[in-house]
């Protein structure tokens, strides 16, 4: 819904007379009659006035409502080969909320957990991140929106949230141009921000560290003097692979080939002759599972380039070895290697370990990587709500702004003046026999020779 508000029509009411006759007495009748139609119509409007505001309170002063509810709702792909990822998101929103007994600062805490994704396209549809941005805006007990796990979802749901007043808080969204101005398009961050105002905040490092780690990694570790990019046309995959090029230009390693790929073709034979061709010590595809990173690698495989394929966060996680098969992400075909925000949550201490237990005794498995980020979104952004002193929508964003040295899962970090996180760590881990292995923490930007 864009508006949100009803229009009102004025009636124009006339008076009626009994027989038409022109006589004192009927003047006298009809005068009254008129005055009596006025009246009434007085009455009306005062009453469909006091209607409308209070059907507006709850968006004006949320706290006011009788319920002394407050709803949060979440916007992810959970149709497709994402599932499993943000079904172990949502788990951390719904852990976050139970552990305060869906209750903060005397407000029942009410969650809905929104799909994203289509069956027809598998993944993240722009027309239901739309609809659920809307939908979420339209809604006055509302006051916070986590999603989303796209980065290309959030540049529709941004600008409409934003122009909304309603706070935005992604566990996923990894694409610098979001919020950094200078590292994504020329429009970039202004465009998501129509009321000049700040209103999306990300708990998961950007990619502008991301992309830079990977190729230091690649650099230092890997040896690597010639590389190959491939990335999936889209907003995350493109803006990582960009990253990985400016960095492999500034340090030295040659860039052998920058090519996007059509994440729906059924195979890129064609495309891996042309990779053994240009004779790379690494393949880095910016991309996701769900854009086709696991067919790149097969036919990488199937084609005999054995060198190491590297890729980022958006292929941390257990669909893509499935899909990718145990053939193909072996040592001896040349490795993989996925750099990740942050630790594998067998890796977080303190709050964050805690946070894990208490997954494996609830659902009975291991939280995949981004859960801990959906636990975390949950957390501030509750923290925000608690401290808001008047819980509307306004109040809520700025105090999700002014957190600072927050003590989460993830550590004790602070947003900045973007929205982004201080949180600089990332993750360099590989597959070995068939389950993902940490190999090394890494942080900050690859330095120039």
């Amino acid at each position: 819904m864009d508006e949100l508000l009803g229009q009102s029509q004025d009636t124009d009411f006339a008076a009626v007379g009994l027989d038409g006759s022109r006589t004192r007495a009927d003047r006298i009748v009809s005068l009254s009659f008129r005055v009596m139609i006025r009246r009434t119509a007085s009455i009306v409007a005062a009453l469909t006035g006091a209607a409308f505001l209070l059907a507006a309170a709850p968006v004006l002063a949320v706290q006011d409502a009788p319920n002394k509810k407050l709803k949060i709702v979440s916007s992810l792909p959970q149709t497709g080969s994402a599932n499993a990822q943000t079904t172990s998101i949502v788990n951390g929103i719904k852990m976050a909320i139970e552990e305060r007994g869906a209750m903060v600062d005397g407000f029942k805490i009410e969650f809905e957990a929104m799909d994203d994704a289509s069956p027809q396209k598998g993944n993240w549809d722009g027309q239901l991140e739309s609809a659920n941005a809307k939908r979420a805006i339209a809604d006055p007990s509302v006051v916070g929106y986590i999603g989303t796990y796209n980065s290309g979802a959030a540049k529709i749901s941004m600008p409409l949230l934003n122009k909304a007043g309603l706070v935005m808080v992604s566990p996923g969204n990894t694409a610098a141009g979001l919020t950094k101005p200078g590292l994504g398009e020329p429009n970039e961050p202004a465009v998501y921000r129509p009321s000049g105002k700040v209103s999306y905040f990300r708990v998961v490092p950007a990619d502008d560290i991301q992309g830079a780690v990977a190729c230091e990694f690649c650099r230092n570790d890997l040896k690597a003097k010639k590389v190959f990019i491939l990335h999936d046309r889209e907003l995350y995959g493109k803006g990582i692979a960009d990253v990985f090029k400016k960095t492999a230009e500034a340090t030295g390693v040659e860039v052998v080939g920058f090519e996007g790929i059509d994440a729906k073709a059924s195979n890129y034979r064609s495309l891996v002759t042309k990779i053994r061709a240009a004779a790379p010590d690494v393949v880095f595809f910016g991309g996701t599972t769900q854009t086709n990173a696991s067919q790149v690698l097969k036919d990488l495989r199937a084609g005999g380039a054995k060198i190491p394929f590297v890729s980022p966060d958006g292929t941390f996680e257990k669909a893509f070895i499935e899909a990718a098969g145990k053939d193909s992400v072996t040592k001896e075909q040349g490795g993989v290697y996925i750099t990740f925000g942050g630790v594998p949550s067998e890796m977080l201490t303190g709050i964050g370990a805690k946070f894990v237990k208490s997954y494996q005794a609830k659902y009975g498995e291991i939280p995949e990587a981004y859960a801990v980020y959906g636990y975390e979104a949950g957390c501030v952004l509750l923290d925000a709500i608690d401290r808001a002193e008047t819980k509307d929508r306004a109040s809520i964003i700025a105090a999700v702004a002014a957190t600072k040295d927050f003590n989460g899962a993830l550590g004790t970090w602070s947003f900045d003046e973007n929205g982004d996180t201080s949180i600089r760590t990332m993750s360099i881990n590989t597959i070995e026999d068939g389950a993902f292995k940490f190999v090394r923490t890494a942080g900050g930007a690859a330095k120039a020779k």
